[in-house]
């Protein structure tokens, strides 16, 4: 009897060392409580201290509701492009008058992507993106002499100095640097200059119109009797129009357009005009505004509250500013870059509008800017805004991958539980058909489906057709792993006990089996999250996914296959790559971290 309790006593010493051992020294609190916490709790616990496992959870949670929740509130039209934005490099500043201009400002213009300035001295200052380095070759201020007038355009400027003399500087191509000789021995003061797009114009004081550059983008016709007669023109890249001296609005075009249809009331009382890319709009003597053309972004609805008080009018891209009798400016038409929010100021002298963006001018010298000062990210070759198709390719991407991995994952335990749990014939059936989806080429098979349908399916039908096949063919791996998992699981006692209290097949794999198993399908899960998002983009990128003007992280980086884009314009695959890069190394971490919490000898091996 003293032998059994003496042993007895040797074996509870030796499993007490043994816990001891295994709690690792714990307080006596930590382990009471380790003894009592649930499986779960203890995953979470384990994954909590993963410090690798919880950076990524976090840089993951921060990508997906940035994706999620800012479109919202930087929304993006999939069918926008604008040319004049393309390229623009990442910044900000494209309105930011320098300081050495302010209070001493002579004449300000608004480039595409930059802005050029006068000061009363006749110096000239640029500022903002440049879409060609050759903007910053400015001549040199004693060959120039004082200037007077100065006009920015797409890429190139436009200047005149208190001699008549017209100088040119940036992109040179197109003649754009080949001033009429009629113009040069004409020896007419110049009235006014326009750095168009791709093309130049000047206006003598005689009333000529001199044009140069493009001849496909803009060809200008002279109805009879306006060429000489010409008191201010406006122009945009489909055409020019002129106030004459006596008032009328003379399109400079035989085709008709939207541009060509001129309001009867304002012939002959015209005193001011401007040209938004759309329309036309038209000052008469009375301060009201006509606008005619295309109503594209509402440029063509002028506030009720600003007619008859309208003293001088200036277009954009699509949207136009004034001067009120009050001192005051307005704006109105499009303002996806804030273009209508005027600053409220008063004393404005004098207005420069164009692109997308706007300069007040006050008494005292001082310029006020509202509208596009520059882009996060930068803007692609259709001048599409980066960061905002970035946050749309985000949210596209990651719905890919979490449908299709929703599909995998649903058949994948459908196949796997019944496999393991009947096995037999079913089991060999189930397991035959697993194999020959694994051996089906999945990115050959995509490309061949995509090449089959090509164009006779809409762009969402294609997107659907991509999660599903994502989804149909990614199950083999998770059913096998199910099936093992279940292999084990249906022999313990548990399941025993459920089949001698009468509990139906389908009840024992749902209620009993399936949660033992549902940590190794949700790490699964996670890990095939990350290679769905991957073989997405994998398909865009090459062109047999989802295609433009939708975007995706994969279709952004399919211009990093041009030698040019990787060397100039880095921005256009840069950022889609750093999202995209720690997006999927996140969700691995994620992964990893939640297979080491749910088996913590895995760190061992």
């Amino acid at each position: 009897m003293a032998k059994k309790q003496k042993d007895a006593g040797r074996k509870s010493t030796a499993a007490a060392a043994a816990e001891r051992m295994i709690m690792g020294g714990m307080p006596q609190e930590e382990q009471d409580e380790e003894l009592m916490q649930s499986p779960m709790r203890m995953v979470v616990a384990s994954f909590i201290k993963d410090k690798i496992a919880m950076v990524g959870l976090c840089l993951f949670v921060i990508i997906f509701l940035c994706c999620m929740i800012l479109p919202f509130f930087f929304p993006i039209e999939l069918n926008y492009q604008d040319v004049t934005q393309a390229n623009a490099a990442p910044g900000f500043g494209l309105l930011k008058v320098p300081d050495s201009l302010q209070g001493n400002v002579q004449a300000l213009s608004v480039g595409s992507t930059f802005s050029v300035g006068l000061d009363k001295d006749g110096n000239v200052y640029e500022w903002g993106t440049f879409p060609t380095d050759k903007l910053k070759n400015i001549p040199a201020a004693d060959e120039m002499g004082q200037l007077t007038q100065i006009s920015a355009g797409y890429d190139h400027v436009l200047a005149v100095n208190a001699e008549g003399q017209i100088f040119t500087w940036g992109n040179d191509r197109m003649g754009l640097t080949s001033i009429p000789v009629e113009l040069e021995v004409s020896r007419q003061p110049i009235k006014q200059v326009s750095a168009g797009h791709q093309f130049s114009l000047a206006l003598t004081e005689n009333g000529r119109l001199y044009n140069w550059g493009s001849a496909y983008l803009l060809s200008i016709y002279f109805p009879e009797g306006v060429q000489g007669n010409i008191a201010q023109f406006e122009d945009n890249p489909n055409i020019v129009i002129a106030l004459t001296n006596d008032g009328r609005v003379e399109p400079l075009s035989n085709k008709p357009s939207a541009y060509t249809n001129v309001p009867e009331e304002v012939q002959g009382n015209t005193v001011d005009i401007a040209l938004s890319d759309e329309s036309a709009a038209a000052l008469t003597a009375d301060g009201q505004v006509y606008t005619w053309g295309n109503n594209v972004y509402g440029s063509m609805n002028v506030p009720e509250e600003i007619q008859g008080h309208v003293v001088d009018i200036e277009g954009g891209r699509y949207h136009y500013t004034a001067i009120l009798d009050d001192g005051t400016v307005t704006s109105w038409g499009n303002n996806n870059f804030g273009q209508t929010n005027a600053p409220e100021m008063t004393g404005v002298t004098d207005i420069f509008t164009n692109y997308f963006g706007s300069y007040a001018i006050d008494e005292n010298g001082n310029a006020e800017s509202w509208g596009l000062d520059g882009y996060l990210m930068g803007t692609d070759q259709l001048g599409r805004d980066v960061f905002r198709r970035l946050l749309l390719g985000g949210r596209m991407t990651m719905t890919v991958g979490f449908i299709a991995v929703i599909i995998s994952t649903f058949i994948g335990v459908l196949v796997g539980g019944i496999s393991g749990y009947k096995g037999g014939k079913i089991d060999n059936l189930l397991m035959r058909l697993t194999e020959i989806v694994s051996s089906i080429p999945f990115l050959p098979f995509c490309i061949i489906l995509s090449s089959i349908l090509g164009n006779s399916i809409s762009e969402l039908q294609r997107i659907i057709l991509i999660m599903f096949i994502l989804g149909l063919l990614s199950w083999p791996g998770i059913a096998r792993l199910v099936r093992g998992s279940v292999l084990a699981e249906r022999e313990q006692e548990f399941v025993t006990a459920a089949k001698a209290l009468g509990v139906k097949e389908f009840g024992i794999i749902l209620r009993h089996i399936l949660p033992n198993i549902i940590t190794v399908i949700i790490v699964n899960a996670t890990l095939d999250f990350a290679t769905c998002m991957l073989t997405e983009s994998s398909l865009s990128f090459i062109g047999f996914g989802v295609t433009e003007p939708n975007a995706t992280w994969g279709n952004m980086l399919n211009g990093a296959q041009n030698g040019q884009v990787i060397e100039n314009y880095w921005w256009r695959w840069l950022f889609p790559a750093i999202a995209f890069g720690i997006c999927t190394i996140s969700i691995n971490c994620v992964g990893d971290g939640l297979r080491d919490a749910i088996d913590p000898k895995s760190k061992e091996r």
